[in-house]
């Protein structure tokens, strides 16, 4: 069941490379920095994902990173999606996000997925939006 919206973050690609893919089609690696709030509280978050274009031209991909609070308490997430690009080289994914923390205030992240919906404009601008799934 999809539960409350738990947080939402803003930021900016810094950096992309292409990777090798011996499977097939280009295989992007992306990395961002992105601040907002998880559960109520601010935090930093830096990640850093790859996406392939699939035979359909939709995108899969595969990421992690690590959220951390101005006190120093950190969670670190991996996850994946899919997504669209438009031809004005926006692109949105949506997909989940599992993570592992110790702070007592996110401890409930640890049992459950987030499903989160991820958008970068042309400019490389970012925004997500999260949701808790029980």
């Amino acid at each position: 069941m999809l539960g409350e919206k738990i947080g939402e973050m803003s930021g900016k690609i810094n950096s992309q490379r292409v990777l090798a893919n011996p499977g097939g089609g280009p295989k992007m690696e992306t990395s961002f920095q992105a601040s907002g709030s998880l559960l109520g509280i601010n935090v930093k978050e830096t990640g850093t994902y790859w996406t392939v274009v699939r035979p359909d031209g939709t995108l899969y991909g595969e990421g992690q990173g690590v959220s951390m609070t101005k006190d120093g308490k950190m969670a670190t997430w991996t996850g994946h999606g899919v997504g669209t690009m438009k031809k004005d080289g926006t692109a949105n994914y949506r997909g989940a996000l599992y993570y592992q923390t110790m702070p007592p205030k996110w401890s409930r992240l640890n049992k459950v997925a987030l499903l989160f919906e991820y958008e970068v404009d042309a400019e490389g601008n970012t925004h997500s939006e999260y949701w808790e799934w029980k």
